[in-house]
């Protein structure tokens, strides 16, 4: 894995987290931050289908959909 850069600033702010005792040392900083990330675009991916099941349910109580065919997706649906 690689060095990371960091900015002054954000040294500043690393240094300050580690001697407030709330992480132990650089590399649990980012991690901490790397899962955040991680969460956010978690997140990104709920919202986004929900807001593609919200239009889904628009468009099916306005009418708008077909009947759903078991047999386009699987033949031997009605098979026994």
């Amino acid at each position: 894995m690689p060095n990371v850069h960091l900015t002054e600033q954000m040294r500043t702010y690393v240094d300050g987290q580690i001697r407030s005792g709330a992480y132990a040392n650089v590399s649990e900083v980012v991690r901490a931050g790397v899962r955040m990330l991680m969460e956010r675009d978690g997140a990104r991916q709920f919202y986004a289908l929900k807001a593609n099941l919200e239009q889904a349910m628009r468009e099916a109580e306005a009418g708008d959909f077909e009947p759903f065919d078991p047999q386009l997706y699987e033949p031997d649906a009605g098979a026994g």
